[in-house]
């Protein structure tokens, strides 16, 4: 063996745990600080703790409540988009198939469900609302997500 190229041995170094646990063992620095030791260790205490030195689960608990937020604002975008209670000028269709309606007192998307739900004849009866726009209503509230009623 080489002299001087070796580090010091120390046979009674202090090793000292996060929790508080002490003991000697032999190493090369005099004083070992370590985070998890034999007492406090998930392993063996049998704890579902979860040890955590560098932040990551807090990162990925703070990553989880963001996609949580992220999903929710998802899901109420997409119920008001599909509100009965929007209003038919959101839906492109022409300024004259609008007017017609909201004369007949129906300015709703669900207005129009109701109505296509009793019977589609019943729009073709208000005044300059013709066939043409009864299909381009269809399409729109299709396009848009809505469910129309089978007899539609």
């Amino acid at each position: 063996m080489k002299k001087g190229i070796h580090p010091k041995y120390y046979y009674d170094a202090k090793v000292i745990c996060a929790c508080g646990n002490t003991w000697t063992t032999g190493a090369t620095v005099p004083v070992v600080h370590t985070d998890v030791c034999y007492k406090c260790h998930p392993f063996f205490t049998g704890e579902q703790r979860i040890v955590d030195t560098e932040g990551q689960v807090e990162r990925f608990k703070k990553r989880l409540q963001r996609y949580e937020q992220y999903r929710q604002e998802i899901e109420a975008k997409k119920a008001a988009r599909t509100s009965p209670e929007r209003p038919l000028t959101d839906f492109g269709l022409s300024q004259r198939a609008v007017s017609a309606l909201a004369k007949a007192g129906i300015t709703t998307a669900g207005q129009v469900l109701e109505k296509l739900a009793e019977d589609a004849e019943s729009l073709l009866e208000v005044e300059g609302f013709g066939s043409k726009s009864l299909i381009d209503l269809k399409k729109a509230l299709r396009r848009e997500g809505y469910a129309l009623p089978e007899s539609a």
